[in-house]
């Protein structure tokens, strides 16, 4: 069975397998910091800070990540990513007192620039593979490979708490450099020099995508990641730990939870949309879900504002917003690599996850800041602003697009 696989399809496993490692790692990482640094005593604003690099450098690296895959070829980026990732580890490693805020947030810069060199490689290479007829089948592909991922980063969210709780932080470290150096010495033996490489030699300038489509669904992901990160990243786990009482277990296993279930239902959005005439996922679509999406922290803000059960009324919601925000995400994931040129796909996804990190780091600082000076509520509502912008610029996209296989 193993030798009827193409090579192309070969090396596509294995940067996915890479990016499935890496991305366990990612999230494990992500709640070590929040957890350790917040049961310093660190505020909710300094615990964003120590995330601000990290979402920086990523909208940097998504602007040249592309760029540089269609130059030097989807196994360097990939490659490149592992390598930039085992060196942020190692600087997690230093003594107690040398992890200060600036220490951490550098080490963060180059986290971040590592998980988008890997993101943009392992979505840039389910475009390579498919014929451009094939918009069913991608849809599919595109949303197993994005649900897949986020489902192993809520596990990195489980054991990144119970890591800590185990291990210490570090402990935790090198437990995962351990595994992430094994990956990465296996990385360069496996993968071929051109897979993903274009003919031609792509000039800088290309890096800013000319098609509007792709530049109006750049724009509604940023603001839907926004809307996301602006509660949940910062917000949410400060909340649940310093209002509710939750221990660093309860964090983390709720936050995987959450985590892996929006992982499922990515992977299943192609059944979710369907629909009678079998057409893939438009523009119209994307306004739609938006839109209903947008009601959802909107009512969770007002039901904390009652005197409803908090959990219960927060939990709830959360599980909606999820489901919701997973179809919307799908659908987005599926959209850009539709969209993609032919050649020099990693380009348009490359600047397409450029505005993705930027909503990201919009939504850290603002989640943190915003929980500070107003709380929980004006996050959400807040989040309930950003889906709506989202929704209106998704208008702006194709509304027709046939299901051609």
């Amino acid at each position: 069975m193993l030798q009827k696989i193409t090579p192309e399809v070969r090396q596509y496993l294995i940067i996915t397998g890479n990016y499935w490692t890496f991305t366990l790692s990612d999230g494990a990482l992500r709640m070590l910091i929040l957890l350790h640094f917040h049961g310093l005593g660190y505020s909710p604003l300094d615990v964003a800070m120590l995330f601000l690099f990290y979402e920086a450098f990523g909208v940097i690296t998504n602007l040249v990540g592309g760029w540089l895959a269609a130059k030097l070829g989807l196994n360097r980026t990939m490659n490149i990513g592992l390598g930039i990732q085992l060196v942020a580890l190692s600087m997690l490693l230093v003594p107690s007192s040398m992890l200060t805020i600036i220490w951490v947030m550098l080490a963060q810069a180059l986290s971040g620039i590592a998980k988008d060199l890997n993101k943009m490689s392992a979505k840039t290479a389910v475009k390579l593979l498919l014929p451009s007829d094939a918009q069913g089948a991608l849809f599919h592909w595109v949303a197993i490979l994005t649900g897949s991922k986020n489902t192993l980063k809520g596990i990195g969210f489980f054991l990144g708490g119970a890591l800590l709780s185990w291990l210490g932080f570090s402990g935790a470290i090198s437990a995962m450099l351990l595994i992430l150096l094994l990956v990465f010495i296996s990385s360069l033996f496996l993968l071929k020099n051109d897979f993903g490489k274009v003919k031609r030699k792509p000039k800088f300038t290309e890096i800013f995508s000319k098609s509007s489509s792709v530049n109006y669904l750049s724009g509604a992901r940023l603001f839907l990641f926004c809307s996301r990160d602006v509660w949940f990243v910062i917000a949410l786990p400060v909340f649940l730990s310093g209002q509710l009482g939750w221990d660093y277990w309860s964090v983390g296993a709720f936050l995987a939870f959450w985590i892996i279930a929006y992982g499922f239902v990515q992977a299943a959005a192609p059944l979710i949309t369907r629909t009678k005439n079998q057409q893939v996922p438009s523009g119209q679509a994307a306004f739609m879900w938006a839109a209903l999406l947008a009601l959802i922290p909107a009512a969770i803000a007002l039901g904390l504002s009652k005197e409803f059960n908090t959990e219960w009324v927060l939990l709830g919601g959360l599980l909606i917003f999820g489901v919701l925000f997973a179809v919307n995400s799908s659908l987005h994931s599926y959209l850009i690599v539709s969209y993609a040129r032919e050649e020099g796909a990693s380009m348009d996804v490359g600047f397409y996850y450029m505005a993705n990190a930027m909503g990201r780091l919009i939504g850290t600082v603002l989640s943190g800041y915003i929980y500070q000076q107003a709380g929980l509520q004006a996050c959400l509502w807040l989040s309930s602003i950003f889906i709506l912008l989202s929704a209106f610029i998704a208008l702006k996209l194709p509304r027709k697009q046939e299901y051609l296989c």
